[in-house]
């Protein structure tokens, strides 16, 4: 039997005395299988065919241009002294700002119009980005408002039947800067140790590195008041719910026409999907200016009064503080991010500024009153110390990463809030039972004040 394995078939079937089988294909096969060509010159012929074909193709594949060929070259140059080179897309120019590494895996062009990336440029660590182009429906904003765009691979093609213009077009009517094909995740490592890093991204070659250097030491967004450039100028009503193919929440499905509560909502980079949010679970919402004053607003007696997301350091808005403070126990009160910093002032506490912040759509986090898990969307370089608050202030929600606060609640201030970003956009759609329980603190108050 090993020699019948051994020998070739023909000789197989010899020494076994059994007739083989024919062949499937008939003789007057012409295919390319190597497995049919059984005479010697045939397959050489084939083979050199082939050979033939495969360099015609390499030759035509020679002559079409590379996508990326043709592009300015453009640099990015860390305060640290590194330099890494790449291809510019977008605006060109020279820009400066606080690096960043985002995380998520979906959602770049919500994230390019979050208000609250103002002066900070972002490094994706997923490497393919631009796939999807960019569409009308999920902006979060009118406009860009980060100052670059750090990615590993620009997508030469966009495939999405919502896109109506590339990425590359896009920031270029943005004029915004973006560097592609450079190592992010080199860039997100050193990010991780050495903490954020201001950065220079640069297409003039006229501009030395040393120069560059120079101007991302001279530039901090540390002090600086950033909600101002990204606020509204004078209060609007906002009406427009989350699409119902996109609605996810039963008790938003479930209002039955109840009548809405009349929430006021501070400005401090609002993002649409959360004014979305807040209207699909029953709101009609008034947004006023950053500093708007808090007499103004409880004029209009609201049922709850919202504190939005917005950029820069908490510490440098104190109007905003001021407001929340005379709010603070008249009314409910929700603080989302900035919102949620603000208000970890308001009641006495400090703030301090993260190595490299949170950024990206899978923070864990754990519910205090309940142990409930929630995987989060988050967006900040600062956090509330838990240390400087009074006892009276829970922590209702902890980062499991770090340990830094996630979310607090005030039980006699009626307040509550959240630093992830619970209207998903983008980001898993777990913390956005933090709208339920906000609105039932509402209506319960509601319910008491007509009682």
């Amino acid at each position: 039997m090993a020699a019948a394995i051994c020998c070739p078939s023909g000789l197989a079937a010899a020494s076994s005395g059994r007739q083989q089988p024919s062949p499937l294909r008939p003789s007057s096969f012409c295919g390319s299988s190597v497995a049919s060509c059984s005479y010697r010159p045939q397959l050489s012929l084939r083979c050199q065919s082939r050979r033939q074909s495969r360099h015609a193709q390499s030759v035509v594949y020679a002559s079409i241009k590379a996508p990326w060929e043709g592009a300015p070259p453009a640099r990015l140059v860390l305060e640290d002294g590194s330099v890494w080179h790449g291809t510019a897309f977008g605006h060109t120019g020279t820009e400066v700002g606080e690096v960043v590494f985002n995380t998520s895996l979906t959602g770049y062009q919500e994230i390019l119009t979050d208000p609250s990336y103002k002066g900070q440029f972002v490094c994706f660590t997923y490497p393919h980005i631009g796939n999807v182009g960019i569409n009308p429906e999920d902006m979060e904003s009118e406009k860009v408002h980060l100052g670059g765009v750090i990615v590993r691979d620009l997508s030469c093609k966009v495939s999405n039947y919502r896109a109506n213009i590339t990425l590359d077009e896009y920031l270029k009517q943005q004029k915004v800067m973006g560097i592609a094909g450079v190592d992010t995740r080199a860039i997100t490592r050193r990010l991780r140790v050495t903490g954020c890093l201001n950065g220079a991204i640069c297409t003039d070659p006229s501009v030395s590195d040393e120069e560059l250097v120079a101007r991302t030491k001279s530039w901090t967004i540390v002090g600086k008041d950033l909600i101002k450039e990204v606020t509204c100028t004078e209060p609007y009503e906002w009406a427009d719910p989350t699409g119902e193919e996109w609605e996810f929440a039963e008790q938003a499905k479930s209002r039955n026409g109840a009548p809405p509560l009349r929430v006021v909502a501070y400005d401090y980079g609002i993002k649409h999907n959360i004014l979305r949010r807040l209207t699909s679970f029953g709101c009609k919402v008034t947004v006023v200016p950053a500093d708007f004053p808090a007499e103004k607003v409880l004029d209009m007696n609201p049922d709850g009064v919202f504190f939005s997301n917005g950029p820069g350091d908490p510490s440098a808005v104190p109007y905003a503080v001021e407001n929340a403070k005379k709010i603070l126990g008249k009314k409910p009160v929700f603080g989302i991010c900035m919102g949620h910093q603000v208000l970890g002032q308001a009641f006495g506490g400090k703030t301090f500024k993260l190595k490299f912040g949170h950024h990206g759509g899978n923070h864990p986090l754990r519910h205090t009153p309940t142990g409930r898990i929630e995987i989060s969307s988050q967006n900040h370089n600062f956090a509330v110390d838990t240390a400087t608050l009074p006892p009276e202030v829970e922590v209702s929600l902890i980062n499991l990463n770090d340990g830094t606060c996630a979310g607090m609640y005030h039980p006699g201030l009626r307040a509550m809030t959240v630093q992830s970003h619970p209207e998903a956009s983008p980001g898993p759609h777990d913390s956005d039972v933090a709208f339920t329980e906000w609105i039932e603190m509402v209506k319960a108050e509601a319910a008491a004040s007509k009682a």
